[in-house]
């Protein structure tokens, strides 16, 4: 890639500075804020993760109280003197009641953790959209070097701006 190089006419001028320093501190903006998407990203997916395992979690433990209850069933069915299985029949029985029980946790956490993953991803793509409007407001702030328009700093500017709004909006939901 070519570099720009400011000839020196242009140096002293106030406005090409100050439109230098602009860029350089929307560069900074839009780092940070590129980290914080990076960051935001890794944690949805650590907790889409997290949410996942639950689930399967659950889903065990469903299939465990299915498989009791079949057991229970079928030594009841197949039994000739009830009496010899009853202990059996109440082990599983218990087993069964307790596998649903712990599966009604299970899907509260795996729940807990959809929600947060969701949060997480709508933080992530505030971030984006952060990004995205600060690396506008930096090519549009750089292209008064090449067009010394007033035009593209002003406008670049703006695009910064509302690109930072939307990563302090990550930041703070």
């Amino acid at each position: 890639m070519t570099e720009l190089e400011v000839s020196p006419e242009h140096a002293s001028d106030p406005k090409t500075r100050a439109v230098g320093i602009m860029v350089g501190v929307v560069g900074i903006f839009l780092s940070v804020v590129t980290i914080s998407s990076h960051r935001a990203h890794t944690q949805a997916v650590i907790t889409r993760t997290e949410s996942n395992d639950a689930w399967a979690y659950y889903q065990a433990k469903k299939i465990r109280e299915n498989t009791s209850d079949v057991a229970a069933t079928v030594l009841q069915s197949l039994a000739q003197d009830p009496g010899k299985v009853a202990d059996a029949v109440k082990k599983l029985e218990s087993a069964r009641d307790k596998y649903a029980e712990d599966a009604k946790g299970l899907m509260t956490q795996a729940q807990d953790k959809e929600h947060e993953t969701d949060n997480e991803e709508n933080r992530a793509l505030r971030f984006d959209i952060g990004e995205g409007l600060l690396e506008l407001g930096l090519v549009l702030c750089s292209l008064f070097f090449l067009a010394r328009n007033n035009f593209f700093p002003i406008f670049g500017a703006l695009s910064a701006a509302a690109g930072l709004i939307m990563g302090i909006w990550g930041w703070l939901l």
